[in-house]
């Protein structure tokens, strides 16, 4: 393929290409799902040791106009009982002529199946706000009278679920993000998004190397009636309690590497570089994703930790988080 058809049947196909996302995955999707859990699954907002605050950007098939772009601010905060907790999420997501806001509110309440085991339960609640700017496409028939709306700008509400079992070495969760697929899109937008409900299961096991050291394999599956199972598979490796390094494999789609550090108690930065194999990767400069999480209260003192054989209730002393969990 020569640079001039590059120029112009590559960008073309891309959006083609990005569009299929919005039938086939509504929820924006991420490498470094195993940091962002509480994103699509409002169980796990009060399963966290400490308070969360979360920023996240993500830049798809970069070189390519028109490509995704993602940014995602949210927050998971555990309330002092240890059975409740609430989230907080703005997401939005960007394709092409459209951009897509989220905005949800989760809360979560969790029980106590043995001594090392709890079950969370989850709902969020807000709404969605499509736009569209015909303006920005190419169209074979610019008469059409959808094309000389010009702009699209509607709001959905939204309502989710989830559940989130989980243990000191192991996690297990299922949700759906939107039930109301009947009342999302209308007819006039429904010609671009066509809305279904899509469930995402995740998972991982801790293995412990060492003190200091551990190893955890993960997976997140996303499934939408009509469309391919999107199956999500990472290992990430922690080392000396603060540095993180793995990879990811999305099927048929994309091969990962995924860095991280854990600047201070309070603070953890992450990065992932997606490359496509599914001939996209010929085109586009790759995939970046970047993520800081903020942790309130950790290492003060005031934090609570569940879940790992390393810390000790010392008698008169408020608990202390020696090893922070892996999830």
């Amino acid at each position: 393929m020569n640079a001039v058809l590059k120029k112009y049947i590559v960008p073309i196909s891309a959006i083609l290409l990005a569009a299929l996302p919005l039938n086939a995955q509504k929820e924006p999707q991420y490498t470094q799902y195993m940091y962002n859990i509480g994103s699509f699954n409002p169980a796990y907002v009060g399963t966290v040791e400490s308070a969360e605050l979360m920023g996240l950007y993500r830049a798809q098939w970069l070189d390519i106009p028109g490509a995704p772009r993602n940014l995602r601010f949210g927050a998971n905060i555990p309330f002092a009982n240890e059975k409740m907790g609430m989230g907080f999420n703005v997401i939005t997501d960007e394709i092409g002529p459209s951009s897509q806001t989220y905005i949800d509110i989760a809360y979560s309440y969790q029980i106590n199946l043995s001594d090392y085991t709890k079950l969370s339960f989850g709902l969020d609640a807000g709404g969605s706000l499509l736009s569209l700017d015909y303006s920005k496409g190419n169209f074979q028939n610019p008469n059409d009278p959808t094309v000389e709306q010009q702009d699209v700008s509607n709001f959905y509400p939204t309502i989710g679920a989830g559940m989130f079992m989980y243990a000191d070495n192991w996690y297990l969760g299922m949700s759906i993000p939107n039930f109301l697929t009947n009342d999302i899109y209308n007819d006039e937008v429904a010609t671009v998004v066509e809305d279904k409900i899509q469930f995402n299961f995740i998972g991982g096991y801790v293995f412990q190397l060492s003190d200091r050291s551990k190893f955890k394999p993960a997976f997140l599956i996303n499934t939408l009636k009509g469309a391919p199972v999107n199956v999500n598979l990472s290992a990430n490796f922690l080392f000396i309690d603060a540095l993180t390094i793995g990879a990811s494999y999305r099927f048929d789609n994309a091969f990962s590497g995924l860095a991280g550090f854990q600047i201070s108690n309070s603070m953890f930065l992450g990065y992932s570089y997606d490359y496509n194999t599914n001939g996209l990767g010929d085109f586009s400069g790759g995939t970046h994703e970047a993520i800081l999480k903020f942790y309130l209260g950790r290492g003060d003192g005031n934090s609570r930790f569940k879940g790992t054989k390393k810390n000790k209730k010392l008698k008169g002393k408020p608990k202390q988080i020696d090893s922070p969990r892996f999830f």
